[in-house]
């Protein structure tokens, strides 16, 4: 059963989206993506939002550049928790446009936002509100955090 969601404004998004997809698939969670705009397919964007909790979908991370409306007009349909990944594509404003869109959300209808091109964070914090209902996840992410502190630690300078 699929777990997490994966939208993205266009295919060239594709390059930083698929971070999400290879941290999450790392920790065992099962995904989907799929390329879904809300300027250009926003049928399929309310369709995708409105039924995702009943194909088995747990969080929906939603990657988008310039405008990016797809996070919070994602979040406005459905109760799932969104992650918006700010992507700076070719006609951003050094990403700002895009971290802006998501970042001020009205109050209501939150989305949680990670880094410009932060897709691999959006799917760590994905495995981590699973993880809260789910223990064999929880130690995945464990030894996920044990990993990154042993390499900081054996790091040399010199």
């Amino acid at each position: 059963m699929t777990k997490v969601g994966i939208i993205m404004g266009s295919k060239s998004d594709w390059p930083i989206m698929q971070e999400a997809q290879s941290i999450l698939e790392s920790f065992g969670v099962n995904v989907e993506a799929e390329v879904v705009s809300a300027h250009r397919t926003p049928e399929k964007m309310v369709a995708y939002a409105k039924a995702a909790a009943g194909r088995g979908i747990k969080v929906i991370i939603a990657g988008a550049g310039g405008a990016a409306h797809l996070p919070g007009m994602t979040a406005s349909m459905t109760t799932l928790p969104v992650i918006g990944v700010p992507i700076k594509s070719s006609n951003s404003i050094d990403g700002w446009d895009s971290i802006l869109s998501i970042l001020q959300m009205p109050n209501g209808i939150p989305v949680a936002t990670v880094a410009l091109n932060g897709a691999k964070n959006a799917g760590i914090l994905a495995a981590r509100i699973l993880a809260a209902f789910d223990t064999d996840l929880q130690a995945k992410l464990d030894a996920y955090m044990a990993q990154m502190a042993k390499q900081v630690n054996e790091a040399k300078l010199s």
